[in-house]
């Protein structure tokens, strides 16, 4: 039985392989953020034994790794040593924490995600947050829907960039002329900044979704703040300015202190009311049908163009787009959803009269 450690550094990715005696089988080898599908022809090239484990704030990279055919399992903070402030635990950790507290890790399911078997925590942070999210929509500071006044709808993209299916998405809202958000990983930022860029140039918002995809509610806040800042940072050297002031936790993970340091970093927190779970690939026809069935004034939809294969999800655009414009819905962007459209000389006199 072979172990691997696949750990994310600033620079991209780490691979460490030790054996059942805990001896190094393989020099440890490294990947920049592009060479995913590299890294994973090289796990699979050493054999279908190999257990390979990430640990939790590496979310982005599993459902890529499963999709190649190889056994991912998660490591959690109880069984890791102390964290750096910015990167995992080392690949050789997680390899020796493979060997030696197997039983304790949790196997990933492709449809689940990394957030395999803690559906129910993510539920409890949620509901424990409800108080403090509620208090942050008031001030404005965060946002789940806007209106329900208005029929205008905003489309969001998390996870990404990551050709082709970036691109696609892009190629489809360029072709009916519709505005959407992207929540951009950093690490994928710095692996493909044109896809960002154009972004920007097609006048879509470009926004902070964190470097690694982590669940926040494990960072210290110094973590969390150099996760923001260094995405911030890489999404400002793709398109030549600082993207939109909007936040995505990933995941939704949430927890009230959590949602204080992002409120106090000065981003809007944007969450979301439609999901149609994309990311599990449920089908074209499923993601569109989740989506018109569960659209009203002033949603929010989560859909994804990075993690893994999203085919589906650019197939089911079309239908998304052409059903809610037939629906006389209009397409914002997300800092736009709910916002008050700024009064003309006409509506200003009419409030007056009114007065």
């Amino acid at each position: 039985m072979l172990y691997s450690g696949v750990a994310w550094r600033s620079d991209g990715y780490e691979v460490a392989v030790v054996d059942a005696a805990g001896h190094m089988a393989r020099p440890p080898r490294r990947f920049p953020p592009h060479a995913v599908d590299e890294l994973a022809a090289y796990l699979g090239a050493i054999g279908p034994g190999v257990l390979t484990v990430v640990e939790s704030t590496n979310g982005i990279l599993d459902g890529r790794l499963m999709a190649a055919g190889l056994v991912v399992h998660r490591a959690d903070p109880h069984l890791l040593p102390r964290r750096p402030l910015f990167g995992s635990v080392s690949a050789d950790d997680l390899a020796r924490i493979a060997l030696r507290e197997r039983g304790a890790l949790t196997e990933l399911v492709r449809t689940r995600g990394t957030q395999t078997g803690r559906e129910g925590e993510l539920e409890d942070w949620s509901a424990a947050s409800a108080d403090a999210l509620a208090r942050l929509a008031r001030a404005g500071h965060a946002v789940s829907h806007g209106g329900r006044d208005r029929r205008e709808i905003a489309l969001t993209f998390d996870d990404g960039p990551l050709p082709p299916y970036t691109d696609q998405v892009l190629d489809v809202l360029e072709r009916y002329g519709i505005p959407a958000t992207f929540f951009c990983v950093g690490m994928n930022a710095r692996a493909y900044p044109e896809q960002v860029a154009r972004m920007r140039e097609q006048g879509h918002s470009v926004a902070n979704h964190t470097w690694s995809h982590p669940f926040l509610p494990e960072l210290t806040r110094p973590q969390l703040r150099e996760q923001m800042e260094r995405t911030g940072q890489a999404l400002a050297d793709a398109c030549g300015a600082p993207g939109v002031p909007l936040f995505r936790p990933p995941y939704g993970a949430r927890t009230p202190e959590v949602l204080d340091w992002l409120a106090e970093s000065g981003s809007r927190i944007v969450l979301w009311d439609v999901a149609p779970d994309d990311w599990a690939m449920p089908g074209a026809d499923v993601i569109a049908d989740r989506v018109l069935a569960g659209a009203r004034p002033g949603s929010i939809v989560l859909l994804h163009d990075g993690g893994g294969d999203r085919s589906q999800t650019v197939d089911a655009l079309p239908r998304v787009i052409e059903g809610l414009l037939a629906d006389g819905f209009r397409f914002v962007r997300a800092e736009e959803i709910g916002a008050r459209p700024v009064p003309t000389a006409a509506t200003r006199a009419v409030r007056a009269s009114a007065a």
